[in-house]
């Protein structure tokens, strides 16, 4: 509780600090507490053995005035008188005897004799039952020793009064108190030294941390963050350098990008350039020529078009991280039907026959352009990337959770070891047969963008010459 108050307080206290505090407080807290309990104890004690040895001295005092017959005897002992007073004076306090008849017949103040005390302790006394009692508050101890007629009947005869002052006694566990608090002192300071030097010690590997942190904040990521003092400095460095390794990777990703984005814009206008250029030095060049080449122009045109929309659709996606879907109820039989329908012609020209296999009607919760854009994508890519009179079937098939669609296609296929980078923005297996088709690196990377934005999942099964599939999964119903 403590602790947590005080970091209330200071949001930006340190851990050596907490450390420092915590350990003072576990190690000052029990010295605080043995102090006060050892001098009870010790108070107590002193009280105790004080008051067993008035009672004891006095039972000696009682037994010899009941041998001698104080009680009845005219004129009294002097020596009993006198040991009395003694006695009185060795325990700094008072003795007072009262006969049977409640008077008080002596006492060592010589200020109540002949006067008649019949307090409750006297009558219990009387009864046999003696007293031993401390005051606390007044500080004093009183005590009632009966004194017999004689040794043989044990008749009670009288009863002597003993008040006993523990002033001494407290004065005592005063200096005692006043040398332990000077040594409880000296204890915290000690271990105050202690805690400060035990902290900078469990803090090293932590400022060690700290020291490469800072070096890879500058820019210094190559050097590797390691302290393996502690299991939790080692799964600190272990959790730092994977995510070091993912910064870099994403760092590196993103050069790459950029090169590749600066080298895709570049090639079309590079291409306009050299038709611009000649055609620029050509004179009196024919009609079909310039036709040609504007043709040509165009196409690269339309190709750095291509480029820029799909950049712009990922830029977008990716800063919306799926926020901005339309999501509606959408029969995706019609959907399919409506996109294969609009590649006919596409596939028409290569003479690929296009196949759709609807297993069961579908109706799920999507945002049908962007759904649209990935799935014609992935059929685009099969009929573009096919054999000649090929075929692409697209089956669509549902259980009670998702949504399935199959593209499969009689295509060249895919590589194995490239199957795991087609994903990637601007990646291309045949760099010469995509720029052929058009293609701009950035279609499957938009895909997967948009099933992943649906919560689905994108898998892709190919093998070189045989063909290539890509399996879509997406939930039924969409959870924002």
């Amino acid at each position: 509780m403590f602790l947590d108050k005080i970091l209330k307080i200071n949001r930006t206290i340190s851990l050596r600090a907490t450390l420092i505090i915590a350990f003072l407080l576990i190690g000052s807290i029990p010295v605080f507490i043995q102090s006060p309990v050892m001098l009870g104890s010790y108070k107590q004690n002193l009280i105790d053995s004080r008051m067993q040895d008035i009672q004891n001295q006095c039972w000696i005092l009682s037994n010899k005035m009941t041998r001698s017959g104080y009680l009845t005897s005219e004129p009294r002992d002097p020596l009993l008188d006198n040991e009395m007073s003694v006695k009185a004076d060795m325990f700094n306090g008072r003795i007072v005897i009262v006969n049977r008849s409640f008077r008080i017949i002596s006492d060592t103040f010589s200020l109540s004799i002949g006067k008649i005390n019949v307090s409750e302790e006297v009558i219990k006394c009387f009864g046999g039952e003696n007293s031993n009692k401390y005051n606390s508050e007044k500080r004093y101890s009183a005590l009632t020793i009966p004194i017999y007629s004689n040794s043989q009947d044990k008749e009670i005869d009288g009863v002597m009064i003993v008040t006993a002052s523990a002033e001494d006694l407290l004065n005592r566990v005063a200096q005692v108190s006043e040398k332990g608090s000077l040594l409880n002192v000296m204890i915290v300071s000690i271990l105050a030294i202690i805690v400060v030097l035990l902290a900078k010690l469990i803090m090293k590997p932590f400022q060690e941390l700290q020291r490469l942190l800072n070096r890879a904040s500058e820019g210094d990521m190559d050097e590797p963050i390691s302290s393996r003092a502690y299991k939790e400095t080692m799964a600190i460095t272990d959790s730092i350098n994977q995510t070091l390794k993912k910064l870099k990777a994403v760092d590196k990703s993103r050069e790459e990008f950029v090169s590749n984005v600066s080298h895709e814009l570049k090639t079309p206008i590079t291409s306009i350039r050299v038709l611009a250029d000649s055609l620029t030095g050509m004179e009196d060049a024919p009609v079909e020529l310039y036709r040609e080449f504007m043709s040509d122009i165009s196409v690269e045109i339309e190709r750095e078009s291509k480029i820029i929309d799909d950049l712009l659709a990922l830029v977008r996606m990716d800063k919306t991280s799926g926020g901005s879907l339309n999501i509606a109820q959408v029969n995706i039989n019609g959907l399919l039907e409506l996109i294969l329908k609009r590649l006919r012609p596409i596939a028409g020209k290569r003479n690929v026959e296009l196949i759709f296999e609807s297993i069961r009607e579908v109706t799920a919760d999507v945002d049908e352009m962007k759904l649209s854009l990935a799935l014609s994508n992935l059929v685009e890519n099969a009929i573009k990337y096919n054999m000649e009179s090929g075929w692409v079937r697209v089956t669509l098939d549902a259980d009670h959770k998702f949504f399935y669609v199959k593209v499969a296609d009689s295509g060249i296929g895919i590589p194995e070891e490239f199957q795991e980078h087609v994903f990637e923005r601007f990646y291309r297996v045949d760099k010469a047969r995509s720029r052929e088709t058009g293609g701009t690196g950035l279609g499957l990377s938009i895909t997967k963008k948009i099933i992943l934005m649906h919560q689905g999942a994108l898998k892709l099964q190919s093998k070189e010459g045989e063909g290539t599939t890509f399996t879509v999964r997406i939930p039924l119903t969409y959870i924002s």
